[in-house]
């Protein structure tokens, strides 16, 4: 087989074997094919789609790309979960502690920033000292030790996944479901779960943008965690403005210790405490939502949820002292409020622009490799069906420099757009799917 003819077969709409698949992916692990021809078939499948079969296929051939991890001899039940990316989403940095505190361990297997979207292990890194590149071995030690823990692949695990995953990120494929779905599927396969809750992003700051492509790319992933032997639960959840009030590596880890504290935003912990509701129900914690929701609260409240955190952050050789106060996490130079430059409501607030403007800021990557500034990010203070008045403080930005402040003032002013009459404001969630 040659790359370009898949490739070539791709662009013209065909359906790959699993042959073919199976080729391309352990032949672009081998470094047998290059960065570009793969950059090509992904955009093919960008354009062309791929079948559920296809993707089923893709989803198998990258998580045997490496080891496959087992983890039922290691905890009797876990559950993992994961988004499709959005902005100020430091929704792991909660849910895990929450889930964990709860009674039911959580193995979690995450990724860095995605074009506009942050990556929870950059959030991790903000941390000093904490590591996310654990071993398989160390992994496992954790997991049946403290019933959690937070790593990103390893070179043994989906290593193909690894790959694309950097490639898509600077080659404008990142919205391509069928490896959006081969991705996060890939990775739990790998890591072993045997229960995973997705949290799908719907809306202007996420990979899938309108409803229709949400249910599509849920069931997709629910259907290849059936077809896979797991259980999955599909949450589809908005993303039209960032969820939170932070969007930046550090001061989200700080936004997600506030939430831990019992002060963090409304909407973000009730879209926290839901999360971790499903998870419970999908390992047979509870026996409703309800009751899970009821549990999770209390782990939640009570600090319980909190020290579990502090356990992960430790357990991977984080500087605890920097979360029990976060001012020794990392900041930015320049930090200014901008007020609202008229009285109104708030009709948008344009999540992938915010997130393009904290990429902008040096908060994520433009190029594969490239480092980031943990300290920048910017601070929305109100949001969508919100009154606000001419010179009320609307966001705050954090930047390395002035000239950066400057601009990114410009694109967040441009984010936000306004009503003279009431404006409704968004829903968190919109539906559920599940395996079962």
């Amino acid at each position: 087989m040659r790359a370009v003819d898949i490739i070539v077969k791709k662009r013209d709409k065909q359906e790959l074997t699993r042959e073919e698949i199976d080729y391309l992916i352990s032949a672009f692990t081998a470094d047998r094919v290059p960065d570009y021809q793969m950059a090509a078939w992904a955009m093919a499948v960008l354009l062309n789609g791929m079948t559920d079969r296809e993707t089923t296929d893709l989803t198998m051939a990258m998580a045997e790309s490496g080891d496959l991890l087992d983890l039922s001899s290691v905890v009797p039940a876990s559950v993992d979960k994961h988004s499709s990316g959005g902005v100020g989403d430091k929704t792991t940095l909660v849910v895990e502690p929450i889930v964990s505190a709860s009674g039911l361990p959580v193995a979690k297997m995450s990724g860095r920033g995605l074009g506009h979207s942050g990556g929870t292990l950059d959030k991790l890194e903000s941390i000093p000292g904490l590591r996310t590149n654990l071993t398989e071995a160390e992994f496992i030690a954790q997991l049946r030790e403290h019933g959690i823990a937070l790593i990103s692949q390893t070179a043994d695990m989906a290593p193909a996944d690894g790959k694309l995953y950097a490639l898509r990120d600077v080659t404008g494929t990142v919205p391509a479901i069928p490896l959006i779905a081969s991705s996060i599927m890939s990775k739990k396969i790998a890591a072993g779960a045997p229960a995973v809750v997705l949290d799908v992003k719907v809306g202007l700051g996420a990979f899938t943008q309108d409803l229709e492509s949400g249910r599509h790319l849920a069931r997709l992933m629910v259907a290849i965690a059936k077809l896979s032997g797991r259980k999955a639960t599909a949450l589809l959840s908005d993303m039209n403005q960032p969820l939170g009030r932070a969007v930046g590596n550090a001061i989200e880890v700080k936004e997600a210790i506030a939430t831990l504290h019992g002060s963090g935003p409304a909407d973000f912990r009730e879209h926290c405490l839901t999360v971790a509701a499903h998870m419970l129900l999908l390992g047979s914690m509870v026996a409703t939502v309800d009751e899970g929701l009821e549990l999770a609260a209390r782990s939640l409240d009570d600090g319980r949820a909190w020290e579990r955190f502090r356990v992960l952050v430790s357990a991977q050789g984080g500087d605890v002292s920097s979360v029990d106060d976060p001012a020794g996490l990392p900041v930015a130079a320049h930090i200014e409020p901008v007020a609202a430059p008229r009285s109104g409501f708030l009709s948008q607030i344009h999540a992938r622009r915010v997130g393009e403007a904290v990429v902008r800021l040096g908060g994520g990557r433009e190029t594969k490799g490239q480092q980031i500034d943990h300290a920048v990010g910017v601070e929305i203070l109100r949001l969508v069906g919100d009154e606000v008045s001419e010179n009320e403080p609307l966001f705050v930005v954090h930047a390395a420099t002035r000239g950066e402040l400057e601009r990114a003032k410009r694109d967040l002013l441009a984010a936000h757009r306004w009503s003279d009459e009431p404006v409704a404001p968004l829903p968190l969630f919109y539906d559920t799917i599940h395996s079962e």
